[in-house]
């Protein structure tokens, strides 16, 4: 009995502690919430949020590191661009109806494993427009061209050794237009098709790359090979050098130089996007101070997932080909998938 009482006793001496903290915790809360009500009362709103964000800011736990990339990674986008003109007879401003069309692929497939990587990309181009009174279309586009760089990080820098080979190429025929005097007629001459011509580049060098979307690679030893149809290296009419500096009557060129290939992708806005890639090649046989050079600019716009605008501006300068700068200009609007 009398431990019964003794363990009463105890419980109820518990039961008023707790009682008594409870109540103190709950005044102490109510003292802290006036505290923090006349502070804030008392600050202005701007402080305040500002000492807010900080806290969130300081609370918030911090994102796990994205997971390295290991093994094999592939991405691609298609894109489909539209652009159509129309004039009546009574159209006083001048102008020729025409619908145009232009198609994009891009396909990538890039390896990482530790300090090495691999990455390879086809780029892909051809456009059409179908002018008003002509049986023939009009190309506006036409490219292939593959690009495979091999890379091997050097220590914990940016800078790789590097491996390289580019191909490009073109997929239909080229025709040079001109007027028959007689009959005031379009006339068109087949100039190229394809793999004529035909450009293959290799060469080992160092990568400065910083990211997929900011890389240099400088490949001081390159070897390019030019590859062209005999056709139209041959006739008695044909000069040395006159088709993309291929000799009478020869099927190729062999070039060794320098190059340089830069590339840097970057977002203007949420959703526009800017592109830059710089190719150049120097030939140290012949005429080395003659850089060859190849530069695109791409913007895109996304309107929605499917739908987006794109706008594209390329210059080319090889003086085996011409002597004066090549400049092709895109805009339109279109449909756009990615895989």
């Amino acid at each position: 009995m009398r431990r019964f009482f003794l363990a009463f006793f105890l419980l109820f001496f518990i039961y008023k502690s707790s009682g008594q903290e409870v109540k103190q915790l709950d005044s102490i809360q109510v003292d802290l919430r006036r505290a923090l009500d006349s502070l804030l009362r008392n600050t202005p709103n701007d402080l305040n949020i500002n000492v807010l964000k900080k806290i969130l800011k300081d609370i918030t736990p911090p994102k796990p590191p994205e997971a390295e990339q290991v093994g094999w990674k592939t991405s691609g986008k298609f894109s489909l661009l539209f652009n159509q003109s129309a004039f009546n007879n009574d159209w006083q401003g001048g102008g020729t109806s025409n619908i145009a069309g232009n198609t994009t692929a891009n396909y990538e497939f890039n390896y990482k494993k530790n300090s090495l990587t691999w990455d390879n990309k086809i780029l892909a181009d051809y456009g059409l427009t179908f002018l008003k009174g002509e049986s023939f279309a009009r190309k506006t586009n036409d490219r292939i061209e593959f690009n495979s760089r091999l890379g091997q990080r050097i220590g914990k820098s940016f800078w790789n050794y590097s491996l390289f080979v580019n191909f490009r190429s073109q997929f239909a025929k080229g025709y040079r237009f001109s007027k028959d005097p007689d009959t005031d007629e379009t006339i068109r001459t087949e100039e190229t098709h394809f793999f004529s011509p035909a450009f293959i580049q290799i060469g080992p060098g160092l990568l400065w790359k910083k990211s997929d979307d900011l890389n240099i690679n400088i490949a001081p030893v390159t070897s390019r090979m030019i590859f062209v149809d005999r056709e139209f290296t041959s006739g008695p009419d044909y000069v040395d050098g006159d088709y993309f500096g291929v000799d009478t009557g020869k099927s190729s060129r062999f070039e060794f130089g320098g190059s340089l290939a830069a590339y840097a992708k970057f977002k203007l806005a949420k959703n526009i996007t800017i592109e830059n890639l710089l190719n150049l090649y120097s030939n140290y046989i012949e005429d080395p101070w003659n850089v060859d050079l190849d530069y695109t600019l791409n913007i895109d716009l996304v309107v929605n997932k499917y739908i987006s605008g794109s706008f594209v501006f390329q210059t080319i300068y090889d003086d085996n080909a011409t002597g004066n700068f090549q400049v092709r200009e895109v805009i339109g609007l279109g449909l756009n998938y990615e895989f």
